[in-house]
């Protein structure tokens, strides 16, 4: 009895050393154009998103991380392969990263998950466009979700432009929306046995334009009662001309002053939350579904938005701004050895590549990654943190964001200074006060010393870069 009790204890050790030395599985979650609209960061007062919120108690939520770029492309190509704008030269919509030199040859996050040995699963939304496909299908399995659809037979909003910009109520149910699919997949993918350690990426296309979802997501936010951002009137007064054409000019998103004359601004924002918390509704089956697997207790989860989104703030609609309500987005992080808190440093999307590597004690060889490893804050979300986040909107339009401030620099030289604790709608440019010269100094000192030059394109990104070039004196 002793030596068969003996050879028992000897295998459940055995077993157990095994089982301590299994790679933990990734669950990388992106979320399109969510701003900071969510119960934890209460960015508008009206937002139930409980499930974002219990995600965000679980592990680490990041109140002050910021994009590369206010555009999705650009934004999701840096955070990918980890590569700064000014340093890859993708600043716009256009063109693929696949065809930027310097990005086309770096390995992105799934490829060099499947170099280390994972399998790789994707979902949605996740590069943009053809990128998604090209990318998962060479190193695992894509599920296409249908994009942006469904759209209507004809636009429900009377806004004349583009046939993305819509909201309202459509289709009649859950089961028509991409959304849905992909978590129907995803849950699947979660109740299978894996043979070897995943890397499983879902990308959900709400709240993105059009704002449509079925009406019972609208009937949670009565029109009547919907709460309107803060606003002052002319706050860009105090900012240069090339700054408001770069922001304003060549945009396919409806202007502030249409939206307001033609009474859309509580409809807008009604559709935006509906949509918000539809997504937040299927991230809940989603994790559901985790805490229900064999891999909950050895499961990463990283879930982010690809750039913040302006529902009015500043006068202005949509992304393509250097403000805290174009680069602010979500970021959490859970998962073994986590322990539950905030953090209040500057981080960057572009973090979460040699994040997840160091979480899934990978090597990095020489991948160049631009990017820090958040585990230092994971481990202490108030650890000593130098860095700071910088976000671009062409070369040599950058904002640098620290602790306490903003400071934005554009390409005909003039510059803005914001103090986020006093003035957290940033109305009030600081620039040119001569006691704020010391810290414009320190966060100009984190300025890229070189900028790429801009990849060529069609995109709305590079005609309002060129045309605010008029204002540039020669």
């Amino acid at each position: 009895m002793k030596s068969l009790s003996f050879f028992a204890l000897t295998l459940l050790s055995l077993s157990s050393l095994l089982h301590s030395e299994e790679k933990p599985n990734v669950l990388m979650i992106a979320i399109d154009d969510l701003n900071d609209w969510i119960g934890c960061l209460e960015g508008h007062p009206q937002a139930k998103t409980p499930n974002l919120d219990r995600l965000a108690a679980s592990g680490i939520l990041f109140e002050n991380a910021h994009c590369q770029s206010s555009v999705c492309n650009p934004s999701r190509s840096s955070l990918m392969t980890s590569r700064y704008p000014h340093h890859s030269g993708l600043y716009f919509l256009s063109p693929s990263y696949t065809s930027v030199k310097d990005l086309k040859s770096r390995p992105t996050i799934p490829e060099t998950f499947k170099d280390r040995g994972y399998k790789v699963m994707g979902g949605g939304k996740l590069f943009h466009n053809k990128g998604n496909s090209a990318v998962f299908n060479k190193v695992g399995t894509y599920l296409s979700t249908g994009g942006f659809g469904p759209l209507p037979p004809k636009k429900i909003s009377p806004f004349p432009g583009h046939k993305l910009w819509d909201w309202g109520a459509y289709p009649d149910s859950d089961e028509e929306m991409p959304d849905y699919k992909l978590t129907k997949w995803a849950i699947e993918e979660l109740k299978k046995d894996h043979e070897k350690p995943f890397f499983l990426a879902a990308g959900f296309y709400r709240p993105h334009v059009p704002c449509t979802v079925p009406q019972k997501w609208l009937d949670m936010y009565p029109l009547d009662g919907i709460q309107l951002p803060k606003i002052q009137k002319n706050d860009i007064k105090d900012i240069s001309n090339y700054a408001i054409s770069l922001t304003r000019d060549e945009h396919v998103a409806p202007t502030h002053d249409w939206v307001v004359e033609n009474h859309e601004w509580k409809k807008l924002i009604q559709s935006y939350l509906a949509s918000i918390t539809f997504v937040d509704h299927y991230l809940g089956k989603i994790l559901d579904a985790l805490e229900r697997s064999k891999y909950k207790d050895n499961t990463y989860i990283a879930l982010f938005s690809d750039h913040g989104f302006h529902m009015g703030e500043k006068s202005r609609w949509a992304k393509r701004s250097l403000w805290e309500d174009g680069t602010r987005v979500p970021l959490m992080i859970t998962g073994p050895n986590i322990q539950a808190g905030r953090s209040k440093k500057p981080v960057e999307l572009v973090d979460i590549y040699p994040t997840l590597l160091d979480l899934c004690k990978l090597p990095t060889n020489e991948l160049e990654l631009d990017g820090q490893s958040l585990k230092p804050l994971l481990q202490n979300p108030n650890a000593d943190w130098k860095h700071m986040a910088i976000s671009e909107f062409g070369p040599k339009n950058i904002t640098v964001r620290s602790e306490h401030y903003r400071y934005i620099t554009y390409r005909d030289g003039s510059e803005e200074f914001y103090d986020l604790r006093k003035d957290p709608h940033e109305w009030n440019n600081l620039a040119n006060l001569p006691e704020i010269q010391p810290l414009i100094k320190k966060h100009r000192a984190h300025l890229p010393k070189n900028y790429a030059e801009c990849s060529p394109g069609n995109s709305t990104g590079h005609k309002a870069f060129e045309a605010a070039s008029v204002y540039i004196k020669k």
